[in-house]
């Protein structure tokens, strides 16, 4: 017990919302008795979560799903209606633009509000005043009144606060996608030397390719009630259900689902062996991933898959360079106006590498009839750069406007690219060198 840093045990957060003002005052004057003029608002239900020290732990979820109120109780904004939160450490905290600075104050005189506020001396401050005006690199602003900044300024220098009056525990709400690309760059830096350092750092984003980087652990909050935690990517392939509402929220208190009842949840609840026909194959002799997730209304059946190289041969494998191609066999179970079919290409962490749809390629935005059948190929050149990845497929469309998920098929088989000469990062430029 003695490496948590963060405990958070069966917190609730409760909050009253009034249709007028004027009944809020008068059920704080007691106008009334028993006569209730408010609704509750559960923001948060019953939430568990230990964060170790050293751990990088991500949270997610959907707007409204008690991110920010979680942050803010962990912080000591916001108190919680029931449970208890238990903090072994000095937090340094970025929450929405604002928090913790006053408008009317420059940047300099905020600097020295906010080191105070978490417990440094005047002379402790002074000593770290070069570091943060280096690093939030705002010039003469830092003299003038915040309320003047624009985002990015004020997010620059708020970061600068944060990551250089040495907190235990760094805790950073969305903040980040506010600043340039550069400024970006510069906080993912410093991300990476406290996880070196062994800091605590709880990163709450809607950049998933930044959490499945950076986080160790991943907690995924709906309507707030905790769905799941693990790693980063089971729990964004989760996050994606909910997205397209195809994920069963679970009452407050009861249990989460384990492994095997959360793939039967993500195929619509349904078990092995009702899955007959209509389920997808993968062709013979390629290993069909164990774990993948399945989903969707299943108007539309990926019925069979594969991946075919250059020669035209079903293979897992393919060489950098090559030319290679994706199959799918989808069958229509009803009528759909105009099916999108796609194929996304993930590394084993669950960032998404690249991928593209019919509608994107414009190759594709016919009716279809219900027992018509489509075999879709994309053909492409292998330009990733050797090792193991993961091939999602999927077929969605709009309904009345509305995104509809068909049939999803995630992490469905491994891709291997088999290379003799990789460059930097996941992609291959084939650059054209001359040295002269």
């Amino acid at each position: 017990m003695d490496n948590i840093a963060i405990q958070v045990k069966e917190v609730e957060k409760v909050y009253k919302l009034y249709d007028k003002p004027s009944d809020r005052i008068a059920e704080a004057l007691g106008f009334g008795r028993g006569r209730k003029r408010h609704r509750e608002h559960h923001a948060l239900k019953g939430i568990d979560l230990t964060i170790r020290q050293g751990e990088c732990v991500g949270i997610i979820g959907t707007n409204g799903s008690g991110k920010s109120t979680l942050l803010k109780i962990i912080t000591g904004v916001v108190n919680p209606t029931r449970g208890s939160v238990t903090v072994n450490g000095r937090i340094s905290a970025l929450l929405e633009l604002g928090a913790g600075f006053n408008m009317e104050y420059n940047g300099i005189e905020n600097i020295y509000l906010n080191g105070t506020m978490i417990g440094f001396s005047e002379k402790e401050i002074d000593e770290k005043m070069d570091a943060i005006l280096e690093f939030a690199d705002i010039g003469e602003y830092v003299y003038q009144p915040v309320k003047t900044y624009s985002s990015g300024m004020f997010v620059r220098l708020a970061f600068a606060v944060a990551i250089n009056i040495e907190p235990e525990i760094l805790i950073v709400d969305e903040a980040l996608s506010v600043g340039d690309v550069f400024f970006q760059a510069k906080c993912y830096h410093k991300f990476e030397e406290f996880k070196e350092m062994g800091k605590t750092i709880v990163f709450v984003s809607h950049d998933l390719s930044s959490i499945s980087k950076y986080c160790d652990r991943v907690a995924l909050l709906n309507q707030g009630v905790k769905l799941g935690e693990g790693e980063p990517k089971k729990m964004i392939d989760i996050y994606k259900q909910v997205l397209v509402g195809q994920y069963a929220v679970p009452e407050s208190g009861e249990s989460l689902l384990d492994d095997e009842e959360l793939r039967r949840a993500a195929a619509g609840q349904r078990g092995t062996s009702d899955r007959g026909a209509a389920a997808a194959v993968p062709a013979d002799g390629i290993s069909q991933n164990p774990e993948l997730l399945e989903y969707g209304s299943r108007k539309a059946v990926i019925a069979e898959y594969y991946i075919t190289d250059e020669k035209g041969a079903r293979t897992s494998a393919v060489l950098k360079g090559s030319t290679f191609t994706i199959h799918m066999h989808v069958r229509m179970q009803e009528d759909i106006q105009a099916p999108i079919f796609a194929f996304t290409i993930k590394n084993v962490r669950g960032t998404e590498i690249t991928g593209t749809n019919t509608m994107f390629e414009k190759a594709f935005l016919d009716p279809v009839r219900a027992g018509e059948e489509r075999h879709v190929t994309f053909t492409q050149r292998m330009n990733l750069q050797g090792g193991d990845y993961l091939l999602s497929l999927g077929v969605t469309g709009y309904e009345n406007d509305d995104f509809t998920v068909y049939h999803r098929l995630y992490d469905v088989l491994n891709l291997t690219v088999v290379s003799d000469k990789d460059t930097v990062g996941f992609y291959d430029m084939d650059s054209v060198v001359e040295v002269r």
